[in-house]
């Protein structure tokens, strides 16, 4: 079947708008903060049709076992197909250990069988600083030659001038078409979690 790509990038512009509604705060830990993440993407891929589930597992070849996805999209049309899924719409990952983010690239683009090769992947992932992005792209670009998949990078780094995270996404799509767009998260002086785009920070008043 042919793929079916999606706007990651507008999946990127509604994380941004829609996190101060997670209600995430001080008390929350980060595993807490992970699965509201989730959870989110969750609720947006069946408001959009898909079916959605959190800790899907697929086979990994290179391990020889099945490995976790924190989320999965799946289609399913009864007019094609009555007894199997159509394809892996979206294949999703989540990590908050900066120490993980090869792993967590690895499981995105893991060699897998056929029906579990998804048409969209996004990663998000906390890192170290800025400066560790261009190792990680280059290595999503590098696994992606073989699955070709339309893919979201979203990449947090605590920055101490800011007090407050940098997020840098990244959209790299199947035709060639690649985009980049800068947000923060920082905490209201309620104690919870907002993101606004770089370019609005100063300007709106949260």
């Amino acid at each position: 079947m042919e793929k079916q790509y999606l706007n990651l990038m507008q999946f990127f512009d509604g994380y941004v708008r829609n996190y101060r509604r997670m209600n995430l705060t001080q008390l929350h830990n980060r595993s807490m903060m992970t699965k509201r993440e989730i959870d989110y993407f969750a609720n947006l891929g069946e408001m959009l049709g898909f079916d959605a589930f959190i800790e899907d597992s697929k086979l990994d070849k290179s391990l020889g076992r099945s490995r976790p996805m924190d989320l999965s999209w799946w289609k399913w049309d009864s007019r094609v197909d009555t007894e199997y899924y159509l394809y892996l719409a979206l294949h999703l990952e989540r990590e908050n250990v900066c120490n993980k983010d090869v792993e967590t690239i690895e499981k995105l683009f893991s060699e897998t069988e056929e029906a579990y090769l998804p048409h969209n992947v996004i990663g998000i992932q906390s890192i170290e600083s800025k400066e560790r992005i261009n190792t990680l792209n280059e290595l999503v670009l590098r696994k992606n030659l073989i699955q070709r998949s339309n893919v979201l990078m979203v990449y947090h780094w605590y920055d101490t001038e800011l007090q407050g995270y940098r997020i840098y996404a990244y959209t790299n799509a199947v035709s060639g078409k690649s985009e980049v767009r800068r947000a923060i998260r920082k905490m209201d002086n309620l104690g919870y979690w907002y993101m606004c785009f770089e370019e609005e920070y100063g300007v709106r008043k949260v």
